[in-house]
């Protein structure tokens, strides 16, 4: 069952990338949101993500809001595209 997980912490204020890195299969998706964007900057956490063979996304507003460039296999999304990808996965789950 594909699961869309769903990062909204900074990967430098706790460890949900990490966790999610470890459980992450490759049919499921990754959605950066909020301060998680900030794991497309060249970090540890970065490196880590090229190395990700699930769908990685992040949303486009937060990206800009942080001038990010998402030089990644990132695809940048909207909220409209946010909300398709809850429905095209089987579950969702939040990182909290």
């Amino acid at each position: 069952m594909a699961t869309l997980h769903v990062l909204s912490h900074s990967p430098y204020a706790d460890r949900s990338l990490e966790s999610c890195l470890r459980v992450l299969g490759k049919q499921d998706g990754l959605l950066l949101s909020g301060d998680a964007v900030y794991a497309l900057q060249g970090s540890e956490a970065s490196n880590r993500l090229t190395q990700v063979s699930a769908a990685l996304y992040a949303l486009d507003e937060d990206v800009t809001a942080r001038n990010i460039s998402a030089a990644h296999n990132a695809q940048l999304v909207d909220y409209t595209a946010f909300v398709e990808l809850c429905c095209q996965y089987d579950k969702v789950n939040a990182w909290l």
